[in-house]
């Protein structure tokens, strides 16, 4: 079928509901894509927006980075795949080079490639399952982890993530995450762990504990770096590696390469994909050497894992973030989110929280301002009525209450305040 010349938002959208599954859901049904560049998306019908978004944390180096694309288009000249597996590149390897030496952590290091995040957490616990002979893992309540069955399993939020899908795989547990306005010390926490050795799994049968920095989808709730220490000490006292989620808050949001590197902790894992390769499907498993050499040969891999294309994208994203100080210009970015946002919520309240850690920056609605009674409803016309006014945004939160900012770092301040002044004429119109 030839492609319409001249595409509207309607007309995409009615063609979208009768060829793609209900199943996969959108934060913006009506705005269609032609277009990006940097942090400015435009629709099929020519319209502006600025992306609050980023593609869901993928485009920390902003759409279509000249010097990713023009990465991407040299390897486009050479060669698209050949599978690692049948003939390997030196991509791949430099790319490990890079990681390994970024990582934290006064060891040996290698590193794996996939092409997703859940594909690189399911390796994670793969690797972790044969590196210690054990099969529990211990995943944190809120957490999100991917949408495979195993990742599901793991990922600490029912609906939508999980409705319908079970059975889970076993042997999986959750504990409880520190949540100040609710009354989750790091004490509780730990103690929920403890309850998990009591009632359901002994230590000694416990691979692995994997826990992200900063919840995404939970609601950009920062981990205490004591809760980090904490849990380093109790896998060294049990022999459990652990293993830091990544996948959102790595390849520079929070401030640093890796949001961990804040914790104060090396983990014996990291998994990061998302903004690695810049809009490029691509994730990695960075890991001690000797936990990554556990796996016997063929035990890893698959058939696009480690794409050049993707390699040499992440690659560039690295050239990328040293050239143009993207790590600084992280904090930069939070501490602008932040300051304009607490401003915001002394006006508006219902904002009951601003939070998160770098440039992964959230507000949390609640009615009368109290976290115990959260407003989903309210976040959800924040965010509908930002992207009528040119801003597009995005939701998360157990309670589905929050509304979260994953701007690119290479967008520019003046449309970072245009963006934050779109958002304060929503929150006014929208009453908050």
């Amino acid at each position: 079928m030839q492609r319409e010349l001249h595409l509207t938002n309607a007309a995409l959208l009615a063609r979208r509901q009768a060829a793609v599954p209900r199943g996969v859901g959108h934060v913006h049904a009506a705005i269609f894509a032609a277009r990006a560049e940097n942090a400015e998306v435009f629709d099929v019908e020519g319209r502006r927006y600025i992306d609050f978004a980023g593609g869901i944390a993928v485009l920390n180096t902003g759409h279509r980075h000249p010097a990713v694309i023009a990465a991407v288009k040299a390897q486009l000249d050479l060669y698209t795949h050949t599978a690692f597996q049948v003939l390997p590149y030196e991509p791949y390897i430099a790319l490990a080079e890079r990681l390994n030496a970024l990582a934290p952590g006064n060891f040996a290091k290698k590193t794996l490639f996939l092409t997703t995040g859940a594909e690189a957490v399911e390796n994670a616990v793969k690797i972790a399952r044969v590196a210690t002979g054990r099969p529990g893992v211990i995943a944190f309540g809120g957490g999100y982890h991917g949408r495979t069955l195993l990742t599901l399993g793991m990922t600490g939020k029912v609906a939508p993530y999980k409705t319908g899908f079970g059975p889970f795989p076993g042997d999986i547990f959750h504990a409880a995450f520190p949540d100040a306005a609710r009354g989750v010390t790091v004490d509780h926490a730990m103690a929920s762990i403890e309850a998990i050795f009591r009632n359901d799994i002994e230590p000694t049968r416990v691979a692995a504990i994997i826990i992200e920095p900063v919840q995404g989808e939970g609601g950009f709730n920062v981990a205490p770096p004591e809760l980090f220490k904490r849990l380093r000490a109790l896998c060294d006292a049990n022999g459990i590696l652990l293993i830091a989620d990544e996948i959102q808050t790595g390849a520079g949001r929070t401030g640093t390469w890796f949001a961990v590197e804040q914790m104060g902790v090396a983990p014996d894992m990291i998994t990061v994909a998302k903004s690695l390769a810049g809009g490029f499907p691509l994730s990695a498993v960075v890991g001690r050497a000797d936990v990554m050499d556990a796996p016997p040969v063929g035990g890893l891999g698959g058939t696009y894992a480690g794409s050049p294309v993707g390699c040499a994208a992440a690659l560039a994203v690295l050239d990328v973030f040293e050239r143009e100080n993207l790590v600084q210009r992280a904090r930069q970015v939070g501490e602008r989110l932040t300051s304009a946002l607490t401003t915001m919520a002394q006006r508006h309240t219902s904002i009951c929280a601003v939070r998160g850690l770098g440039a992964m920056v959230a507000f949390e609605m609640a009615k009368g301002g109290n976290p115990l009674q959260p407003d989903a409803d309210l976040a959800k016309r924040i965010v509908a009525e930002a992207a009528q006014r040119g801003l597009i945004l995005l939701t998360c939160g157990t309670w589905g209450n929050v509304v979260r900012i994953l701007v690119p770092l290479t967008a520019a301040d003046a449309l970072l305040d245009e963006g934050l002044g779109i958002l304060a004429e929503t929150l006014n119109h929208c009453g908050a």
